[in-house]
């Protein structure tokens, strides 16, 4: 089987090459022809697991589209090889070859064509180059956002900021979240914009920035419905919890549903945030009146001992 498309795969190539040969009553080579017959010798090899051969002959289909002006279909020739060193497991030739159609798509006018292949190159550069595959989604987005397809764009951009957090990039992963929630402000998902005040605000306590946190919610009251809302208690409790030390309170709602069922990368935040200085220690209310064992009103200094117990915030 395996052999018998080879042969066909050549009898192909045979045609093409006669396809461009000229003489005195054929002044112009067929380059549309001879991009046809190679595209089928591409699809023997393929069939025939020849993928190097394969991507040879999808590279010369795209240099005779280029000849003949068509290059939506040289591009997609182009995209076609790529794949064919992703059979090969050559990641980063395939991602190559991809993003040189995205170029071409761009070109010829069909934007939305380029932001899609950009898309399934970071699908498949994602599992060994996390970075890559950041760099591809955001420029997938940006393509759909010039296109004015923001639902599209938003997808995308949500995609980047989860791995800029499991890349622990948290500063590019702050800035990547609010482009996404002012996204879903503009197209009014404001159900999405909640979650992502409630991943902004881990992102920033991860980053140390209680301020920065604190101002994600506060900016979010005037999201309608937000005030009131479960997101909204959830991280008033949160920051109150923090801002007080309350290590109880802080586990409590990092391991509530709410968060233990965000985007995985999230619910990782939620569980791992620990209150800074905190020791493993729970705060406790106090049982009886303030004071010493024996009843007499703490001094300055415990009471100072006391508030920087856990260390500072």
């Amino acid at each position: 089987m395996a052999a018998q498309k080879i042969n066909e795969a050549h009898e192909h190539i045979a045609k093409a090459e006669k396809c461009l040969k000229t003489s005195l009553t054929k002044w112009k080579p067929d380059f549309d022809s001879a991009a046809s017959e190679y595209a089928k010798a591409a699809v023997c090899f393929k069939n025939a697991k020849q993928y190097e051969q394969a991507k040879d002959a999808y590279l010369k289909e795209a240099e005779y589209h280029t000849e003949n002006k068509t290059l939506f279909h040289a591009a997609k020739a182009i995209e076609q090889a790529g794949m064919m060193m992703k059979e090969q497991k050559k990641m980063p030739e395939a991602i190559q070859y991809i993003e040189k159609a995205c170029m071409m798509y761009m070109e010829n006018g069909t934007p939305d064509t380029a932001a899609m292949a950009l898309d399934r190159a970071g699908k498949l550069i994602e599992p060994i180059n996390l970075e890559k595959a950041v760099d591809l989604y955001q420029k997938a987005a940006g393509v759909f956002e010039n296109e004015d397809r923001l639902r599209q764009a938003v997808e995308l951009l949500g995609k980047a900021s989860r791995l800029l957090v499991r890349l622990k990039r948290l500063d590019d992963a702050a800035v990547a979240l609010q482009k996404e929630k002012n996204m879903y402000k503009e197209i009014e998902n404001f159900p999405m914009c909640f979650k992502k005040t409630t991943a902004q605000v881990l992102v920033h306590l991860h980053r140390g920035d209680y301020v920065a946190a604190d101002k994600c919610v506060r900016e979010s009251y005037s999201l309608p419905g937000y005030s009131g809302s479960e997101d909204c208690g959830a991280m008033e409790t949160l920051l109150q919890g923090f801002d007080e030390q309350d290590e109880e309170q802080v586990y409590r709602v990092c391991n509530s549903p709410l968060l233990k069922y965000m985007d995985n990368d999230y619910a990782k935040l939620a569980i791992s945030l620990k209150v800074p200085g905190g020791g493993g220690k729970k705060k406790k209310a106090p049982a009886g009146p303030q004071g010493g064992a024996d009843g007499a009103p703490a001094s300055a200094k415990d009471e100072e001992d006391d508030e920087y117990e856990g260390g500072l915030c």
